[in-house]
Order: C-alpha cells, then sequence, then structure tokens
C-alpha cells in the first residue's frame, strides 16, 4: 500500500493504533483542503514519538519526518495496525 494511503486510512483528528506491540495515540489534521497533512503519534505507554508532514503538490509528492529519519517514519507507516472497538 502507497504512503498516501496508509496515511489516509488514519482517520482525522484523533485515534489510537498498535505499532511495534505499543499502544500509540495519533493526530491526523489535514490543511489546504487535503494537500498538507500532519501526523504525530506517541506511544501511550512511553517517549517515543513519530511526527511527520505529508505534501501534495502538482508534481510531487514530499514525506517530510520531523527530527527523525524518514525510515522510523515508513515503518511505522507500514506496520501499525488499526484497533478496532
Amino acid at each position: 500500500m502507497s504512503v498516501l494511503r496508509r496515511i489516509q486510512a488514519l482517520p482525522e483528528r484523533y485515534s489510537e493504533v498498535i505499532f511495534q506491540n505499543t499502544k500509540y495515540g495519533v493526530t491526523r489534521t489535514n490543511f489546504n483542503e487535503g494537500k498538507s497533512i500532519k501526523i504525530y503519534a506517541e506511544a501511550l505507554s512511553g517517549n517515543n514519538v513519530i511526527s511527520f508532514n505529508y505534501y501534495i503538490t502538482s508534481n510531487k509528492q514530499v514525506l517530510k519526518p520531523c527530527e527523525m529519519p524518514e525510515e522510523k517514519v515508513i515503518q511505522f507507516l507500514n506496520n501499525y495496525q488499526k484497533i478496532y472497538e
């Protein structure tokens, strides 16, 4: 699944997911009619954070991690699991 599809699979506003056997609180905020997206995910039982922005332009899509390696963000996006209640 593409990066954008995994981002869009997260609900807007607040939700919770499981990543690496840990529950994360995730906030997704859309800007500019969905062409800019901010994701902030924080481990609810520790101090790990995933934070990034995603931009969609007419020419390309750009992933911009916030003070962390892009690999960490990609790993989160490829492996989080939704919590169904």
